[in-house]
Formats: C-alpha cells, sequence, structure tokens
C-alpha cells in the first residue's frame, strides 16, 4: 500500500489493491451515483460491478486500486496500458506512458481542495513507478470539470478523439509536467498564507486603509 500526505493538509492518503468482490458493494454505491455519470455505470447492478472489476483484476494491462483518506475509503482509480487497453489504434503510444482512470466517492458535504488532494495522490502513485514516463488520460469532452482539475495538474490536451463510447479529449502529463504543477500550487498556498497572516496582523492592530 502506498501513503501519500495532502499537500492542502487534508489528511493522509493511501492506495490498496481493489478486491472485486470485497469492495463490490460499497463502489456499487459510488458508480451508480448521479455525480458518477460520467463512469458511464449509471444502470449496473450489483452483479455487473463484481463482474467488471473481476474482469479488471484478471486482465493482463489493467488494475484497480480503492484510495483511502485517513484510512476510509475515498476514491477508485484504476490504471492501465494504453498500448493494449482503451486507447489502442487511437493515438500513437510512447514507451513509459500509462492511462489513468479516477472517481471520488459522492458526498453531501464536499470539502474544498479535496478532488485536487486526490488526483494528486493518484499521480504520486502513477509517477512513483520509475518506468512511468507520462500518463494519458481521455475524459468525456463534455466533462468540463474534470478537464480543468487534469489541467491544474500538468496536464495538456492534444486532440478530441472519438471512443466507442464517448467523444473523448485526450490529453497527456509528463513527470516534469506534473512536478512543475505540485510547485505551483505550493508557490500559491504559501502566497494565499502569507496574506493570510499579514491580514491578521494588520487587523490586530488596527490598521486603517
Amino acid at each position: 500500500m502506498s501513503r501519500t500526505s495532502s499537500p492542502q493538509d487534508l489528511g493522509t492518503f493511501a492506495v490498496r489493491p481493489l478486491d472485486p468482490l470485497a469492495d463490490a458493494e460499497l463502489l456499487h454505491g459510488w458508480v451508480t451515483h448521479p455525480k458518477a455519470a460520467f463512469w458511464m455505470m449509471q444502470d449496473a447492478k450489483l452483479q455487473d460491478v463484481e463482474r467488471e472489476y473481476m474482469a479488471i483484476a484478471a486482465a493482463e494491462h489493467h488494475d484497480a486500486f480503492l484510495g483511502l483518506h485517513d484510512g476510509e475509503p475515498a476514491f477508485l482509480m484504476e490504471r492501465y496500458d494504453p498500448a493494449h487497453v482503451e486507447l489502442v489504434g487511437l493515438y500513437e503510444p510512447q514507451p513509459g506512458d500509462v492511462g489513468m482512470h479516477f472517481l471520488v466517492a459522492p458526498t453531501d458535504t464536499p470539502v474544498h481542495g479535496f478532488t485536487r488532494a486526490v488526483i494528486t495522490a493518484v499521480m504520486e502513485h502513477l509517477f512513483a513507478d520509475p518506468a512511468t514516463e507520462r500518463v494519458v488520460v481521455e475524459p468525456d469532452v463534455h466533462n468540463k470539470a474534470v478537464h480543468a482539475l487534469n489541467e491544474a495538474v500538468g496536464f495538456v490536451p492534444e486532440r478530441e478523439i472519438e471512443k466507442p463510447e464517448k467523444k473523448a479529449l485526450l490529453s497527456f502529463c509528463t513527470r516534469a509536467q506534473f512536478e512543475a504543477a505540485v510547485v505551483r500550487e505550493a508557490a500559491v498556498r504559501e502566497t494565499a498564507r502569507a496574506g493570510a497572516q499579514a491580514s491578521a496582523k494588520a487587523d490586530a492592530q488596527g490598521v486603517a486603509i
């Protein structure tokens, strides 16, 4: 199990292999939730979820993981080899390319910055493998929220592609692009923290402007 600490001070994230049977009921609630529409399993039965992830567990080029936040299930992550799964014939794969999907568990009490922390943890897990040179994603072209999230961690959109189930935005993130995005995010947080501290000090001193 790999562990990372959230740069946003949101706790500790860990990733473990998914158990297709033991975790199926939990996943069923996630993938059929209205907020998970882009996962395209809205009408899935429990048995459908079990079969889907048993097939992934048996696949040579596809893996699924359960993400934990402070020890509690919080997200689903899939890793795949795009030379063999999902993108065969749709782009020219390079050595070190790794495909990724992720789904954050739906909640009625969202925490600011949580999804950003999750995708950062996912990317850190993928790049922890020295063989990974570039992460590839193909979200639905209409999923604007995930496009913005992807770009925030370093993904660069290349072009739209037609998949059997959707029109997708093919995007890539190299190790260097991800590391640069992490540095930028840290700088933004530090600037915001310094501004808040300065404001608090001014308030305490009764400064008027």
